[in-house]
């Protein structure tokens, strides 16, 4: 009986194991669904070919293209001349910047133009009498000389006469000595050449000057230049004859520049060339001789091309393109590299659609999708 009772509930559960078993067996699977690639969303652009104005940027040091060093070629003690000779003082052409005591050399001057004036009043009544028609010119030569100016050239002459009485009395020799000692009295004067600034003041009045003394050193700040150092292979780039936009981080303006010369060696140690711009601008006052200034030069025209940015460039001469909704790797010719850009050319066409977005990790082929600029969705 008890056995009886064991068997039921095994038997229970041994059928519903059995069903149990035969539900799942019979159960179907859910469809899969199938993946689908998300197309990558990417930075682009519209390739519009056309003439592009290449650029060289660099930068240099704006400088004085006429420093001068003033040096003393006679002794003395020094003298005010019409302005204060000291560091940043400003002077205009023709002023005096300073003076060597002159009293000495216009006494030696005096004296030797004396000696002459005599000699050749000494010779006018032998030409009075010997040669009537040159002693007018002699005599009103005679009349103008005076101790305030300096000599006029001699009455020229082609009788060799009046050379010989001319010679004879030292007229000849007393004259160039004249002219020697008014050349050395010009060398007591420190006439301002140019509009420009005192750099340094290395004596001041009252000083005592030998021949050879630095006196001190002048610019020209009417004639002021930017050397800047070209990159070797830029300078067949540049064109000489458009004007170069010159800026400073320092000073707030825009001054416009020309190229003046190009240096025909190249610096061993940077690989440069010195290119050599002159400011055009009139108004130079807030422009510091040395500071640093950006050159922007203009270069040649490089046709039916287009400018993108470094980034979108890869292994040196590939760029990315969306095309069919794919990426498309393509091989283009890399003309010229800029600062921030790259001009290139080539297996390019009008309305292609260039990625300008840094790609990692993708492979031609992939779904891609544009996203474009308003002003190149309008195009479109």
């Amino acid at each position: 009986m008890k056995t009886k009772q064991l068997l039921i509930p095994v038997g229970i559960l041994t059928i519903g194991f059995l069903l149990m078993m035969f539900l799942l067996n019979t159960k179907s699977e859910p469809p899969k669904s199938k993946s689908v690639a998300r197309p990558k969303i990417v930075q682009a652009n519209l390739i519009k070919l056309k003439n592009i104005h290449s650029e060289i940027v660099a930068f240099g040091r704006l400088t004085s293209s006429q420093p001068i060093i003033l040096y003393s070629e006679v002794a003395g003690i020094l003298e005010k001349g019409s302005i204060h000779f000291q560091s940043a003082s400003s002077f205009n052409k023709g002023d005096l910047l300073i003076k060597v005591d002159d009293r000495q050399a216009t006494l030696d001057l005096n004296s030797t133009k004396s000696d002459f004036l005599n000699a050749l009043a000494t010779v006018l009544p032998e030409l009075k009498v010997d040669f009537p028609d040159e002693y007018e010119k002699y005599q009103q030569y005679f009349n103008k000389c005076d101790f305030e100016s300096n000599l006029k050239p001699l009455p020229k002459t082609g009788n060799q006469k009046i050379k010989f009485f001319l010679t004879r009395f030292n007229v000849y020799k007393l004259f160039y000595n004249v002219k020697n000692l008014e050349i050395r009295l010009e060398k007591h004067y420190f006439y301002a050449p140019f509009n420009g600034s005192i750099v340094s003041a290395d004596l001041h009045t009252g000083s005592s000057v030998r021949s050879g003394s630095k006196i001190g050193e002048i610019i020209n700040l009417d004639n002021l230049e930017v050397e800047i150092p070209v990159a070797t292979q830029d300078i067949q780039w540049i064109k000489r004859n458009k004007p170069v936009m010159l800026t400073s981080s320092e000073i707030e303006g825009q001054w416009k520049g020309k190229i003046k010369r190009i240096g025909k060696s190249i610096d061993e140690r940077t690989q440069t060339v010195q290119v050599f711009v002159a400011i055009e601008n009139k108004n130079n006052d807030y422009l510091i001789n040395g500071v640093f200034l950006k050159a922007t030069i203009p270069g040649k025209i490089i046709e039916n091309s287009v400018s993108v940015p470094s980034r979108a460039i890869y292994k040196e001469n590939y760029v990315y393109l969306v095309k069919n909704k794919k990426l498309d790797y393509r091989k283009i010719d890399v003309v010229r590299r800029q600062s921030d850009s790259v001009i290139v050319r080539g297996n390019l066409q009008n309305g292609d659609t260039l990625v300008t977005d840094l790609m990692q990790g993708v492979a031609s082929g992939m779904p891609a999708m544009a996203r474009l600029p308003e002003q190149a969705r309008g195009e479109r």
